[in-house]
């Protein structure tokens, strides 16, 4: 198949070229970030290091680590190269678990990423003679705005609906002409759920066939469930707010692992608890440095995203970038239940490959005295009997112990029972101990 980049003389540069970029990048960044952040300077100077002292890649390992709560404690503009006046546009996380962190970006910042995405758009496919649909919210997160910045760039035609309203979401789709849309995997479950009642086949009624996802874990077997109800290509996008928001990386046509863009971000994957550096194919925390960001650059930033990055840069799409594994979780996801790591997406994992069971879940973790307890609801897809409820249910208790090493108490309900949420990410666990 013919290999589809925005840029190829970038994303497919030889490994050499590509590393000498990456240490000249390196060396302005932290020439910046030393001259105009205070907060850098003072953990540079209590290191007792200095811009100069950074001459290869492996250097990095030198530079302390930052993380959110160094986001936050600078809160709002502590991190920023420049005053909130002189920005092009001022985002911020969710803040779900505490105060929310800005994400302040200059006119290069904007530029940057929307070649960032317009690599994303051309590894799916998605080119001029389009019509795209993004879902994503248009606000002070990053989705909508990053995409639409990238279909732009492209000379793609855009239907910016946003968060919400599903049903003028298929309506508009079909009325359009919608060829592609960018959507949160569990959206697009969503959207084909609702499809199905309005009586509208998605892989027949609709001319949607280039597909990408992203924001939230999901698995290969989630994209093998969305590719099939809408007989489309669906890519992985990945993204970090802090970094940019989406359009850190991407799958390519072969659909194994996520090609980060390491002419933009210097990649490690760390022990999390040990902070070491690791070898390819042992799994850890991704650790990013920014090699372009001009407002907000970050050195060493903590992502909490667990994976394990290839061990080769071979690709058959002719890419050279690094391949990390899809997400498998936040090292903050993990649930530790009766003394056992569990993680939703080996859950998950199990729970699609039955096909008479839908695509929502949740897992309701608890007490019961002094023990926790672990309950997976999911949903069925086809109507049941009672017997074969209690086989299927009996099914799936072997098949998660064997995964989880506990025992999980299995509900199989009706397809529509659990509570949807058409303006956030799916809520998965429900933790109530």
């Amino acid at each position: 198949m013919e290999t589809k980049c925005f840029e190829p003389k970038l994303e497919c540069m030889p490994r050499k070229e590509l590393e000498q970029l990456q240490l000249k990048k390196l060396k302005a960044t932290i020439a910046k970030v030393y001259d105009s952040i205070p907060f850098y300077r003072k953990r540079l100077d209590s290191l007792r290091l200095k811009p100069s002292d950074i001459r290869s890649l492996k250097d990095v390992q030198k530079l302390p680590f930052t993380t959110k709560d160094d986001l936050r404690a600078n809160y709002p503009f502590g991190l920023s190269t420049l005053p909130a006046k002189d920005l092009a546009i001022i985002h911020t996380t969710t803040g779900t678990t505490g105060v929310p962190v800005p994400i302040p970006n200059s006119i290069l910042d904007i530029q940057s990423w929307s070649r960032q995405i317009a690599r994303c758009l051309t590894a799916a496919g998605i080119t001029k003679g389009d019509v795209f649909q993004i879902t994503p919210a248009f606000g002070l997160f990053t989705g909508g705005f990053g995409f639409y910045y990238g279909a732009k760039l492209l000379g793609v035609a855009v239907v910016p609906t946003g968060t919400g309203s599903t049903r003028r979401q298929i309506q508009l789709m079909l009325d359009f002409g919608v060829t592609s849309v960018v959507a949160i995997s569990s959206y697009w479950l969503r959207l084909a759920e609702v499809a199905l009642e309005m009586g509208v086949d998605p892989a027949k009624d609709t001319y949607v066939r280039k597909g990408i996802a992203g924001s939230e874990m999901w698995t290969y077997e989630m994209r093998e469930r969305i590719t099939k109800i809408w007989d489309a290509d669906i890519h992985n996008v990945y993204g970090i707010s802090e970094l940019c928001g989406p359009g850190v990386g991407v799958d390519c046509h072969v659909h194994r692992g996520i090609h980060l863009f390491e002419d933009n971000y210097l990649v490690e994957v760390i022990d999390p608890k040990t902070g070491e550096v690791l070898e390819p194919e042992e799994e850890g925390e991704l650790v990013f440095t920014t090699l372009e960001r001009d407002a907000m650059p970050l050195l060493r930033y903590r992502s909490r995203d667990l994976t394990f990055m290839f061990d080769t840069y071979d690709c058959d799409c002719g890419r050279t970038f690094c391949r990390v594994e899809w997400i498998k979780g936040r090292s903050d996801d993990m649930l530790k239940i009766s003394g056992v790591n569990v993680w939703p997406s080996e859950v998950e994992n199990v729970l699609l490959h039955h096909k008479e069971l839908g695509p929502e879940y949740q897992l309701v973790v608890s007490k019961i005295g002094p023990l926790d307890h672990l309950k997976v609801v999911i949903e069925t897809k086809e109507r049941l009997s009672e017997d074969e409820v209690k086989k299927k249910s009996q099914e799936i208790v072997r098949e998660l112990q064997e995964v989880l090493l506990i025992t999980p108490e299995v509900e199989l309900v009706k397809q529509g029972a659990l509570p949807r949420d058409e303006t956030r990410k799916a809520k998965r666990v429900v933790d109530m101990r």
